[in-house]
């Protein structure tokens, strides 16, 4: 089986490689697992040392869009695709024209070179596409529900919720011509993510964790009564995985699913800092409002009603502490601070 992940070299796209390199098979639309023998990873960047170093994994650098034009992007063999790359929401607020050509005109024209594929083969490549809960935006004129459900119609309150839910049509009406079998996933709010900061608004939620576990002040731009729908590395990347594994029957009509969350609020995410490390790293949170990023993330949901992907076979995370826990334990080069 050949697997191509675009975005293959950040956090999220080089943990879903490292997780399919491990188990060394998958199961495509419930059908028997068929070994790897291919991951083509996709990105600006070149991907992490050990996957470079991955016999089975072939890395193409370079821009999405130009990689696309010179019809590098999808080969001839590839039997899925998971489409990860993206301008993050804060980058693409201060950058219409970036968001419009990495979230928008990126996902229209791998989507061509799977119709290409189709036309040429007969061969439907399976689609798994990340979206987000940005998709959905709560505003004066119609407010959101207390709770989002899988019924709940998206209205996106920013360039990147609005970028990521016409990609969601997109791969409705390219699945409904036959042209992919596409599944979309829509990410809760990722924490923690190592390394380094990103553009993303919400990118406050793993440094408030990362940072002052790492002995750094972190800012927090937010109130305390934020509430937040979260999810672990892990549990995230389990929810990719299966949305490509399940059947056409189980997964049903509608092609975007949102995925489970821990329900809580950034106060709640500063006392679980503390439960874990103690006060002292927790006092290393600055609590400084930023009007612009507070506005934005205070248009996205913060509780879902998931059954549908509860009757894919996928959990939330039990508590944020147990999210900090695996963090610590999986990053123990970045923690200064004894825990």
């Amino acid at each position: 089986m050949h697997i191509v992940i675009t975005g293959g070299a950040g956090f999220l796209g080089a943990l879903l490689a490292r997780t399919l390199l491990k188990q060394g098979k998958l199961a495509l639309n419930g059908a028997s697992p068929a070994a790897i023998t291919r991951i083509t990873v996709l990105d600006r960047a070149a991907p992490p040392a050990d996957l470079a170093s991955d016999p089975r994994v072939v890395c193409v650098v370079g821009d999405l869009n130009a990689l696309l034009q010179s019809q590098q992007a999808v080969p001839a063999d590839a039997d899925v695709v998971f489409h990860l790359a993206a301008a993050v929401s804060a980058e693409c607020e201060a950058d219409f024209d970036l968001g419009m050509r990495s979230n928008l005109a990126a996902t229209h024209q791998l989507l061509e070179a799977c119709r290409s594929l189709h036309t040429a083969s007969g061969k439907a490549l399976h689609f798994v596409f990340a979206s987000s809960l940005a998709v959905f935006g709560n505003s004066p004129e119609q407010p959101l529900p207390e709770v989002i459900t899988d019924t709940t119609l998206p209205t996106p309150q920013g360039s990147y919720g609005i970028q990521k839910f016409i990609g969601e049509q997109l791969v409705a009406d390219y699945a409904r011509k036959g042209f992919v079998q596409g599944r979309t996933v829509r990410l809760m709010t990722v924490s923690v993510r190592p390394g380094l900061p990103n553009g993303a608004a919400s990118g406050f939620f793993s440094g408030m964790f990362r940072e002052p576990l790492a002995g750094v002040r972190a800012r927090v731009p937010v109130g305390r009564d934020l509430p937040v729908a979260i999810a672990s590395p892990a549990r995230t990347v389990e929810g990719i995985l299966r949305a490509a594994e399940v059947d056409a029957a189980t997964w049903g009509a509608r092609t975007a699913v949102n995925l489970p969350a821990f329900h809580t609020t950034v106060g709640g995410m500063a006392d679980a800092l503390e439960n874990v490390a103690g006060s002292a790293v927790s006092a290393l949170l600055d609590w400084a409002p930023d009007p612009a990023i507070e506005r934005l993330v205070r248009s996205w949901p913060g509780k879902f009603d998931a059954a549908r992907a509860h009757g894919l076979g996928l959990k939330s995370d039990s508590s944020v502490e147990d999210i900090l826990r695996q963090y610590i334990a999986e990053n123990p080069q970045a923690i200064k601070n004894a825990v």
